[in-house]
């Protein structure tokens, strides 16, 4: 039987590129906004639409949104099979489910870019998009306490990030060089750290939905952004924001190339003759 798994490396690393690629965009225009030298502080569809500029820029994009199902389909999969082997523990759990949730938002992000990049729109607007699914949550049973449980578990996402900026093991899954190793942590825990910040205002926003019942309360990455640079010193505050989701950026094109990806065969998939594993 022929063996996906080499298949599904090979997504799997190009999704990481294609998510380091966009983070790289996103940290990189930002900061040029806070130093004033251009840019702007937009979240992942509006950064990726500068590709459009460039030389071939509809294939750059096309190639971008492939790599981003690639990474949708590897955070499945991950969640799925526990392919890093992360255990039924509440923390693997948490962490499977936080990959679930992952893959839908890459699915989601690939499948506009890949329509731009068919010259089908540009993307929308992000933050509107956070907005009409917060407006139709908030509509249901019990919406505003669904729309305040989402933002508490954004706002526990970021502490996550946050701890594991602090003092957390970034390289656990890489085999780095071994003088390459001090940089990379350097880098992945800047990374996570101005992740976890911008999660904590994204899920702030949210608290304040909830408590409002106003869906225009929400923002998205470049609402976040835009609001750091709106703070008193907000222009140092979006610069080191901002150089530390460029960092994260490069963080995942060094996890392309030196992350550890163990696919799962097909017996390891669900319903498959190793599943019980």
């Amino acid at each position: 039987m022929l063996d996906a798994r080499p298949s599904l490396e090979l997504l799997a690393r190009a999704g990481y590129g294609a998510r380091g690629l966009t983070y790289c965009l996103v940290g990189g225009l930002a900061f040029l906004a806070a130093i004033g030298e251009g840019g702007r502080t937009g979240g992942s569809r509006s950064a990726l639409m500068a590709l459009l500029g460039q030389p071939f820029g509809r294939v750059l994009l096309g190639a971008v949104a492939l790599g981003l199902a690639g990474f949708a389909l590897w955070r499945v999969i991950e969640a799925v099979t526990d392919a890093d082997r992360r255990g039924r523990s509440a923390k693997g759990l948490a962490v499977r489910a936080g990959h679930l949730v992952s893959g839908g938002i890459y699915g989601s992000l690939a499948v506009s870019v890949a329509g731009t990049a068919l010259g089908y729109g540009r993307g929308g607007a992000e933050d509107q998009a956070a907005r009409d699914w917060t407006a139709w949550l908030l509509q249901q049973p019990l919406g505003a306490w669904l729309v305040g449980a989402v933002g508490a578990v954004v706002i526990g996402a970021g502490c996550a990030f946050l701890l594991k900026g602090w003092r957390g093991d970034v390289t656990r899954f890489l085999a780095l060089p071994v003088d390459a190793r001090p940089w990379a942590t350097r880098a992945g825990r800047f990374g996570y750290a101005a992740r976890g910040i911008v999660f904590w205002l994204i899920g702030g926003f949210l608290i304040v939905a909830a408590i409002e019942s106003r869906s225009s309360a929400v923002k998205g990455l470049g609402g976040a952004l835009r609001t750091l640079r709106e703070q008193p010193y907000g222009a140092a505050l979006l610069g080191l924001t901002a150089a530390g989701l460029a960092a994260f950026g490069a963080f995942g094109l060094v996890q392309a190339r030196y992350r550890h990806i163990d696919p799962p065969g097909l017996d390891d998939l669900p319903g498959g003759r190793g599943s019980g594993r």
